[in-house]
């Protein structure tokens, strides 16, 4: 028998399962308020009160805003990395494909959601926040840029693209990527009909475009004189 004041084994489940979800949703409250207002201008007894908890529970799990700001960006992108990584090891398609590819599947998992808001504050606020910077640089930055490497470097290595720098042909790749994000979340956010725009039209022209500039060119004929 419980007594009275005693929890009933249901309740006390209820609780555990209550208390394990807390991590997730005090990082999906983050998320939306750094998104929202900025890293500076987010509090987290804000955060805690979107999750609907105590600032004191918010600390039992995240020690600071920055330590909860970096939950947000593992549990958001930098965690995808290994599944991306195991997705290229098992692609079979051209470098076309592959291109294609994962422009869809970027904007279908970061671009299109509210994790790409990160981006444009971390093009905001980085040289307020270097520890921040750091990690962001560290945890997504460098590996994304490792991540398109090796898919350049495939295309090089199967004779379906030239020779590149790959320090700078990264950035190509990227661009489009980081327009989307700032339009999104800017001049997007605000009038979403403003440039009429299309995301997956737009990547599907920056692929077509970086392509056909990266492919191996056949030799021009040689015009005889007139």
């Amino acid at each position: 028998m419980h007594t009275p004041t005693s929890p009933s084994p249901t309740t006390a489940a209820k609780r555990e399962r209550r208390k394990e979800a807390r991590p997730g949703e005090l990082i999906e409250a983050a998320l939306e308020l750094f998104v929202e207002k900025g890293f500076a201008a987010t509090r987290v007894d804000e955060v805690a009160a979107r999750a609907g908890v105590s600032k004191g529970t918010l600390f039992l799990y995240f020690s600071s805003k920055e330590e909860l700001f970096k939950a947000v960006v593992r549990e958001n992108i930098a965690g995808r990395f290994a599944e991306w990584t195991l997705e290229l090891d098992a692609f079979e398609g051209s470098t076309d494909d592959l291109l294609r590819y994962c422009y869809k599947v970027w904007w279908e998992r970061i671009g299109n959601t509210k994790a790409s808001g990160i981006t444009k504050l971390m093009l905001s606020e980085a040289h307020h926040f270097p520890e921040i910077t750091q990690f962001y640089q560290r945890e997504v930055m460098r590996p994304g840029q490792a991540l398109i490497r090796r898919i350049l470097q495939r295309g090089v290595d199967r004779k379906e693209i030239r020779p590149l720098d790959m320090d700078y042909a990264v950035y190509l790749v990227l661009a489009p990527m980081m327009f989307l994000m700032l339009w999104k979340h800017s001049m997007g956010a605000c009038v979403p009909d403003a440039l009429d725009l299309d995301p997956e039209k737009y990547l599907a022209m920056q692929a077509d475009n970086i392509l056909h500039g990266l492919y191996t060119a056949a030799p021009s004929p040689v015009t005889p004189p007139a």
